[in-house]
């Protein structure tokens, strides 16, 4: 890797733009950068760093975003670093610009725009750069894929900083171990202690998790076993679990049958008890049963003959109602009759209660005779009716007239009232019509002034929009001038090289024979030759299309520059000069008196149309007026005439009402007479034909009696019983029957006779045996079964657990594999004596490389008196791999580096870092790093010793390196040339280099003159 160029704008303490040329500095091989205290030395290094990676290194890390920002930089400048350097064979340029916080185009305030980051390549045989990423991500991955090393690294390795060797130096094992596992990335081998501890730890829970699963099958297997099964105290992970326990199953199964098998043999003998005991209940219950029915058909049969007499009688009262029953239908005539007669005779009594006492006594002709006349009286009364109705008309009309005569009244004093405003109310209407037509007509002008504010406000509006599009566009243009000069600069570079071998491009095409275009000559003894970097046709063609298509890209730019310049002249000239802001408040201000006017104006067709209402309701009001007294005047007379119609009628309805109130109680009186008059004539007939039939039936009676062999009717009556009574004596007779004959079958049965000969039953006692024997058979079935469940618990529970072991065993057995490794890689093994762990020990290896490449370089520094070796010692109880000795050669000890005075810290810790330089290099894949910065530290040094250290550092030039060395140290501004200067001033910092280009002579020896061929030569730098 090596720097060409870096510019800064912007940065930490540089205000403006800043520029470093490296390849003029490296011209030299050894460059100083220095400055005082404060200046920005550091910070040029950050930018080196910061363009390459995006961040600064090291404690400067929080000092990234906005933070990087200078200062001292104005306003309008943003903030951007760019880098060209070549790595990899490829020359590329990185420019970095991190987040702004910049004055808002429009308005007050700042707006923050985003970090931007460019990466470009030189293309060689195009002569131009051309653009490869703008992603953070995919620009931070390219240069860490080609530099080979992360950030951390590259501070380490290309940035010495200010100490950290020393500290490295000094450091006690563990410090030394985190640098170099970021320096070497030995992650992957922290992984996989880290993965092989996970593994330890998750086979091993796997383990105890199975383990755990078998005891609690075991605890299982001994509550199914109870006493029959004996489990030592096991925790998960103990050694030989899986065979107790599986032998404790074995034995708790055996033991299981066995009581099983006892069980069986149990279960058997009560069964058979169990068979006998209930058949000797069921002969007693059938004894007991046969016994008690004989005794209960013999108390029957006693109660059957206390009862022989009231059968009898019974017997005789059922033959008595046959008898009876031929004289019922006389009887049943007869009541009818009687009750027929007392009937109608009770309607009589009634009918002549009514009547007038005249016509008391009257016979039903007499009464039939007086209905007739009430009738035709009722009738004369029709004519007396209509008169009734009439008058009542009358009355109906003579009250209509009166309502007409109040509703004339209340509309001639509205009409009076309504029309005594009229002049008031056509003025108001009238007012609001004309104050209507001037709004409508204010409207009308304010629309014809709105559309000329809207157009103006519009035209502003967008003469700000072009106002910032004309910027844009004129960058745009400026931009793409700028490339078309640098394209065709670069076209007429390419065309005058080819001019310049086109003597070559020529003899390219020549041959034996074939005279020569230039000076015809057929022999071609010395044809020039291409040399390196020769530009042909194909190159120059690739120019020229680019040059032209960058002339269009400005044409096209400056065209779009015009156009936007033009529509921005058009939108001013339109706008005026005016703000936009005050132009859209004039047109708010106009637009809401135009609204105003509007809502005024449209309410005139509203107020026309009220006031066209008004006049008709005034119209119709005079009307009414002058309709009301026409009907009035015709009121009179038509009351005149009601009346004297009404007296005629009055005349004939007290002549038609006698003595009643109105003609319908008269008639009313008439039909209630006739009524009453007719009832009483037809009760009066009835009641002599009821009296002759109960006669008859009388007789009828008197013979049916005597025919079925009663003394008189009123035995046969009594003889005779109604249907309930029948059936309730026939059911007596048929029960007594029936229960004669069930007693005789009875006491006829054999079994039952003989069962009566026998002694008294005692079932209670039979069911006391069998259920004694039925407890007895449910403990043993009960026993059985739970025999059975142990059985088949305690053959699951052990299939499961047998299956567990099996299932466990390849886990156990990679657990144990794994825990070994897992201890061998974090040193807790017994195995690893040294107790290190894979990552130290890979990291003691890249020590032992870094510590023989710091020695090759510490053996000139310290002319030969020192060499840094690697220790893999223990420290106390700590773990042992990355101790860092020094063996001093005057001593031929062996010393802790703690013990080197401030100068050989120095230069131990420079030939340290240069060593580590190396390894890392090689580590990275072989990236050759060409540029390297020490930064400070050379203070310490005396003259002899600095002396030897640039003769090292002047070693690294032969391998074409160049070494920036940041330092304040007055003594190597004199002994090196080439140099960069940083000054500080009130506006920021700034870069200046002196010395540089040529390599020139300087005189290292130092004041003072001799002291060894070290000291008196001098170096070309």
């Amino acid at each position: 890797m090596r720097l060409h160029r870096l510019d800064i704008t912007a940065f930490g303490p540089f205000g403006g733009t800043q520029g470093v040329d490296f390849d003029d500095l490296s011209a030299a091989g050894i460059f100083l950068l220095h400055g005082p205290t404060g200046a920005g030395k550091t910070s040029v290094l950050d930018a080196v760093c910061y363009a390459l990676y995006g961040s600064v290194p090291g404690a400067r890390q929080s000092g990234q975003g906005t933070a990087l920002r200078s200062d001292h930089a104005a306003a309008g400048t943003r903030t951007e670093v760019r880098l060209e350097l070549t790595v990899a064979g490829r020359r590329l340029e990185v420019t970095r610009q991190p987040p702004w916080q910049r004055p808002k185009l429009r308005g007050k305030g700042t707006t923050v725009d985003k970090a931007q980051t460019w990466l470009r390549e030189y293309d060689a045989a195009a002569g131009a750069w051309k653009d490869l990423s703008r992603s953070h991500q995919e620009i931070g991955e390219e240069i860490t894929q080609l530099l080979g090393m992360s950030r951390e690294q590259f501070c380490q390795v290309v940035l010495l900083p200010q100490g950290d060797f020393a500290r490295f130096l000094r450091a006690d094992a563990e410090a030394r171990g985190k640098l170099l596992g970021r320096l070497f990335d030995t992650r992957r081998f922290a992984e996989v202690e880290q993965r092989l501890a996970e593994r330890r730890r998750t086979t091993e829970a796997g383990v105890r998790e199975g383990d755990a699963a078998l005891l609690a099958d075991a605890h299982r297997m001994q509550q199914a076993a109870g006493d029959a099964m004996e489990l030592p105290e096991l925790t998960p992970g103990e050694p030989g679990l899986a065979e107790t326990v599986l032998g404790a199953a074995a034995v708790a199964r055996s033991t299981a049958r066995e009581l099983l098998t006892l069980a069986d043999c149990r279960l058997t003998a009560a069964e058979s008890a169990h068979a006998a005991a209930d058949r000797a209940l069921a002969e007693a219950r059938e004894l007991d049963r046969l016994q008690r029915r004989h005794a209960e058909a013999r108390e029957r049969a006693a109660r059957l003959a206390e009862r022989t007499g009231a059968y009898e009688a019974a017997q005789r009262r059922m033959e008595r109602s046959r008898k009876a029953e031929a004289v019922a239908p006389a009887l049943e005539l007869r009541d009818a009759a009687e009750t027929e007669h007392r009937r109608s005779a009770a309607s009589e009594a009634r009918a002549r209660a009514l009547l007038p006492d005249a016509l008391a006594g009257a016979g039903a002709a007499g009464l039939a005779a007086a209905a007739r006349r009430a009738a035709e009286e009722r009738g004369g009364l029709e004519s007396a009716h209509r008169a009734e109705r009439r008058v009542a008309e009358l009355a109906e009309e003579r009250a209509g007239l009166d309502r007409q005569e109040r509703a004339d009244a209340d509309v001639l004093h509205e009409a009076e009232t309504w029309l005594a405003d009229w002049e008031t109310t056509r003025t108001a209407l009238r007012t609001r019509v004309d104050d209507a037509q001037e709004a409508a007509t204010r409207a009308g002008q304010l629309a014809l002034q709105r559309d000329p504010a809207r157009r103006r406000l519009d035209a502003a509006r967008r003469r700000d929009g072009l106002a910032a599009d004309t910027e844009d566009a004129r960058r745009r243009a400026l931009t793409s001038a700028e490339a078309a000069a640098a394209a065709r600069a670069h076209w007429l570079d390419l065309k005058e090289q080819r001019l310049s071998g086109i003597a070559a491009e020529l003899a390219a095409g020549l041959a034996d024979g074939t005279p020569c275009a230039v000076c015809g000559a057929t022999e071609h003894p010395a044809p020039a030759r291409r040399v390196d970097g020769h530009v042909d046709r194909e190159a120059e063609e690739r120019a020229l299309a680019a040059h032209q298509q960058a002339e269009e890209r400005r044409a096209e730019a400056e065209r779009r520059l015009g156009t936007v310049r033009e529509a921005l002249a058009a939108a001013t000239a339109e706008a005026g000069d005016a703000p936009t802001a005050r132009l859209a408040e004039q047109a708010g201000e106009l637009e809401s008196e135009y609204e105003a006017a509007r809502a005024a104006g449209s309410r005139l067709h509203a107020a026309q149309e009220e006031l066209r209402r008004a006049e008709h309701e005034r119209e119709q009001r005079v009307a009414a007026r002058q309709q009301a007294a026409v009907r009035s005047a015709s009121r009179v007379a038509g009351r005149e005439r009601l009346e004297r119609e009404q007296a005629s009628l009055e005349e004939e309805l007290t002549r038609a009402r006698g003595g009643a109130g109105s003609v319908a109680a008269r008639a009313a009186q008439l039909e209630r007479r006739a009524a009453l008059l007719t009832e009483a004539a037809d009760t009066a007939r009835a009641a002599e034909e009821a009296a002759r039939r109960l006669k008859d039936a009388d007789a009828r009676l008197a013979d049916a009696a005597f025919r079925a062999g009663f003394d008189t009717p009123a035995d046969a009556a009594a003889a005779l019983l109604d249907a309930e009574a029948h059936r309730e004596l026939q059911r007596r007779l048929d029960a007594r029957d029936l229960e004669e004959t069930a007693v005789r079958a009875i006491l006829a049965e054999a079994d039952t006779a003989d069962a009566a000969r026998r002694p008294a039953a005692d079932p209670a006692a039979a069911e006391r045996a069998a259920a004694d024997a039925a407890r007895l058979l449910r403990e043993a079935s009960s026993a059985r079964d739970a025999a059975v469940r142990r059985c088949g618990e305690l053959d699951r529970l052990s299939a499961r657990a047998a299956d567990s072991v099996r299932r466990l065993a390849p886990l156990r057995d990679e657990h144990t594999r794994i825990a070994r490794l897992a201890g061998l890689a974090a040193g807790t093994s017994a195995d690893n004596e040294r107790r290190m762990r894979l990552e130290s020990y890979v990291l003691a290896a890249r020590l032992e490389q870094v510590a023989a490449a710091a020695t090759a370089r510490l053996t000139r520094m310290s002319a030969g008196r020192y060499t840094l070796v690697h220790s893999d010692d223990r420290t106390g109880r700590g773990r042992s791999g990355l101790g860092l000795h020094v063996v001093d050669a005057w001593t031929g000890r062996e010393r802790d580096t703690a013990t080197l005075s401030g100068g050989e810290t120095f230069f131990a810790s420079l030939a340290l870092a240069l060593g580590l330089a190396d390894v890392v290099t090689d580590e990275a894949g072989g990236v050759r790093l060409d540029t390297l910065f020490i930064d400070e530290g050379f203070g310490s040094l005396d003259d002899q010793t600095l002396d030897e250290v640039l003769d090292v550092l002047d070693s690294l030039r032969e391998r074409d390196r160049s070494v920036g060395i940041v330092s304040h140290v007055a003594d190597l501004r004199r002994r090196i040339h080439a140099q960069l200067e940083v000054g500080k001033g009130r506006s920021g910092s700034t870069l200046r280099q002196r010395g540089a280009g040529l390599p020139s002579r300087a005189d290292l020896s130092g004041p003072g003159g001799g002291g060894g061929a070290a000291r008196s030569r001098r170096r070309s730098w």
